[in-house]
């Protein structure tokens, strides 16, 4: 049988400029120039090859995911790309680790939530990966009712100090990417409580393991979750729990871009509208839509590729069989999710647009 490049054939048949529409999916030129580069950076990359991925057990995953994140912070630093080669360079990575929750979260709160003095002395720890940050906001008890949460952080006028407290089992934080093993820090969500009254729930900088032996710190219970549903999926991820037991921080730990307590223990609320608390959660939701246009854009590439390869019935004396593709049935299930990976695109743009607006 002659041997037939199906897929040149169905891509020749295209009524639209398939250069132009990778630069419409990419954004812009500048944009599909950075993702091809550095995505053949990472292709040609042997510490980034995944194959054996799905069949490994979780200790071994996690090591790899490591491995990977360590190398990628090291290209970053030495091929001296920029946030946005490194951003594209850790989406190519396409583990799943503690690298997104450090810049994915950990961060922009810092920067959404923090005042210049606070951003000068912790962004310039973790902007060099000498800290390792988390986002400790979802508990056992409550997730996206951020008003729901439970634990509480109290300030003491005495010591100048906040006292961070989970005082139910399902006030424990659960589930924060990168918690489990790796952060030593975390942006903790708590209700600040100042003479005894509830102000509602604010961000707080706290120091979760040493930085001498990584052992967590008395007064903190800190482990990993343990296996999610899946090998291979969400494994390579260090999910984690977090309880604390009276545990103190130093006034100036609270973010305070937003609102701020005085050393006498006053609360004061600033001008800037209270929702800008969730800022950094709404950020990553708004990513999620990019996120997922980006996982279905994938899954049904190779559908819709091996649907024009493969061929199935229809011959006739001998012939070739008729192309997957070409199946109405197959098409009704292909097509629609393959218009919902541009919709999604498209949604993802404009949400990050109004975002940053």
């Amino acid at each position: 049988m002659e041997r037939v490049d199906h897929l040149a054939d169905e891509r020749n048949k295209a009524e639209f400029n398939v250069d132009d529409m990778k630069i419409v999916w990419a954004g812009s030129r500048h944009a599909f120039d950075v993702s091809n580069r550095i995505s053949r950076l990472v292709a040609n990359d042997p510490i980034f090859e995944k194959s054996k991925r799905a069949v490994m057990r979780r200790k071994e995953l996690f090591k790899n995911t490591l491995r990977k994140s360590v190398h990628a912070w090291k290209m970053i630093n030495e091929l001296r790309l920029s946030d946005e080669e490194g951003i594209k360079l850790r989406s190519f990575m396409d583990q799943p680790g503690f690298l997104d929750l450090h810049w994915g979260m950990f961060v922009p709160a810092l920067k959404g939530q923090g005042t210049e003095e606070q951003q000068h002395k912790w962004l310039s720890l973790a902007n060099k990966m000498q800290i390792i940050g988390c986002y400790a906001q979802t508990e056992l008890g409550h997730g996206s009712n951020v008003q729901g949460l439970e634990t509480t952080a109290t300030f003491d006028p005495k010591t100048d100090q906040f006292i961070i407290h989970s005082p139910t089992q399902t006030s424990s934080k659960w589930w924060p990417g990168g918690l489990g093993k790796v952060s030593t820090h975390a942006v903790v969500y708590a209700r600040l409580i100042t003479n005894g009254k509830d102000h509602g729930v604010h961000g707080f900088i706290v120091q979760l393991r040493s930085l001498d032996d990584h052992s967590p710190l008395p007064g903190i219970t800190v482990g990993d979750i343990g296996m999610k549903f899946g090998n291979g999926a969400y494994n390579s991820m260090d999910n984690g729990f977090l309880m604390f037991d009276h545990f103190r921080i130093p006034r100036d730990q609270m973010l305070m871009r937003l609102s701020k307590v005085t050393r006498e223990g006053k609360y004061v609320a600033s001008d800037v509208p209270r929702q800008l608390v969730y800022g950094t959660m709404v950020y990553v939701r708004q990513s999620i839509v990019s996120n997922a246009s980006t996982a279905l854009a994938r899954a049904v590439c190779i559908a819709t590729r091996y649907s024009a390869v493969r061929r199935q019935f229809g011959s006739q004396d001998g012939g070739i069989e008729t192309q997957v593709i070409d199946y109405k049935t197959q098409q009704n299930r292909l097509f629609p999710l393959l218009a919902s990976a541009y919709a999604f695109r498209f949604v993802g743009e404009w949400l990050k647009w109004l975002y940053t607006d």
